[in-house]
């Protein structure tokens, strides 16, 4: 058996990390982030293991469709800004490209995907909600973009949350930060559905049911308008972004617990924003 301690890339089941969890329930997988100990945060690995994920799901003919989930409070709050590179792949801004990020992949992936957002979802959390076919979310969960706090031009976001939301919420989401509940972000349409905590596994396995029942053909081409919908967005300036000044410094702040450099000086908080 393989040492799944050691670095390794991912290969059938196995998503290159011990922090993502593949599991098989019947025509179903289920994907859960499990690395309680930093909140789910997603290191370089688990990006690109999601990213997989999608991808062996499709290529797997005795797969229909793919449930996300997360454990404990916490669905995905995005990457691992402050942590180590623990899984031995690369560093998080380098691996900040749809090619190896799960974004796109979610977004045209032929076999449903449905998520149950069972807490926190934030950055690329919410990004994967939002591109997924159905996302249900608990009522105990919240949503946030905080990609400006961290000097990330994110402009995937900025193109795929106006349509998501309108362009007014959008803002408020995206220039302020502000923290979402699960029944603003139902009503916002965010995601789909809000239901009470312990009901949530039962209902997106129940939407992933009623979503693996419609006719592949005629689902890919209904998926492909909304794809169209969404539009593409400037993925040359987010590149310029992610390798940017503002984008070191938003790091290394994040990993100090302090306010980033270009924060006026009366308005610099304790801690994180």
């Amino acid at each position: 058996m393989p040492d799944d301690s050691a670095p390794r890339p991912p290969e059938g089941d196995w998503l290159g990390t011990p922090y993502l969890r593949f599991e098989r329930h019947g025509a179903f997988a289920h994907v859960v982030v499990d690395r309680p100990a930093m909140r789910n945060a997603l290191s370089p690995a688990m990006y690109f293991g999601l990213r997989y994920a999608v991808d062996h799901v499709n290529d797997d003919a005795l797969l229909a469709g793919l449930l996300i989930t997360g454990v404990g409070d916490m669905f995905m709050p995005g990457g691992d800004l402050g942590g180590e590179n623990l899984d031995g792949w690369t560093d998080l801004p380098r691996l900040l490209s749809m090619d190896n990020t799960p974004f796109d992949a979610v977004r045209r992936s032929p076999k449903p995907i449905v998520c149950a957002v069972n807490g926190i979802a934030q950055g690329g959390g919410l990004m994967i909600a939002m591109l997924a076919d159905v996302a249900v979310a608990s009522d105990r969960a919240s949503f946030r973009a905080p990609e400006l706090l961290r000097g990330i031009a994110d402009t995937n976001y900025a193109q795929v949350l106006p349509r998501q939301i309108g362009p007014a919420r959008a803002r408020d989401m995206l220039m302020t930060g502000r923290t979402v509940s699960a029944e603003e972000a139902v009503d916002w349409g965010l995601v789909a559905r809000m239901v009470p905590h312990e009901r949530l596994m039962d209902e997106a396995v129940d939407a992933l049911e009623w979503c693996c029942r419609t006719a592949p053909l005629a689902r890919r081409a209904v998926k492909r308008t909304f794809h169209e919908y969404y539009g593409h967005y400037d993925r040359m300036a987010m590149d310029q972004s992610l390798t940017g000044p503002e984008m070191v410094e938003g790091f290394r702040a994040f990993k100090e617990h302090r306010s980033p450099d270009w924060v006026p000086d009366d308005l610099k908080v304790n801690g994180r924003s």
